[in-house]
């Protein structure tokens, strides 16, 4: 997938947010966003799924340490659109991260234990336009 924006020293701690806004391909096959200590200890894979790996309208979520993936965790709520704009927050809770989407959100649990999360980047057909944090 192509990379995106890499953001190091974010300093995500439990009872903090982040807002990610952007805009989807026209053509948009999927996306990914991860959060973590760096880019090869994740804390929060998501991948959203138009079509890609046999998956349809499906958001994926995952967790990596170093090259051993995790348990898939699948939603089935999709609620982006080819073309379209998207708005996601992630709060950071103690032991798990809230996933806020429009209309939905799921939490996803803090696997390796992250005190905190210093990495975030987009990949795939996903152009970011802001980010912000609280």
């Amino acid at each position: 997938l192509p990379q995106g924006p890499v953001c190091t020293n974010l300093g995500l701690k439990p009872g903090q947010r982040l807002t990610v806004k952007g805009k989807i391909a026209p053509n948009a096959k999927s996306f990914v966003m991860n959060l973590g200590k760096d880019a090869t200890l994740l804390g929060l894979h998501f991948n959203p799924r138009f079509d890609a790996h046999g998956d349809v309208n499906t958001i994926v979520c995952n967790s990596k340490k170093v090259e051993e993936w995790g348990a898939e965790h699948r939603e089935a709520v999709f609620p982006f659109q080819k073309g379209g704009t998207a708005e996601i927050t992630f709060g950071v809770n103690q032991n798990d991260v809230t996933v806020h989407l429009p209309g939905h959100q799921f939490t996803f649990p803090n696997r390796l234990n992250l005190s905190v999360f210093d990495y975030f980047d987009t990949q795939g057909d996903f152009t970011l336009q802001s980010l912000s944090w609280e």
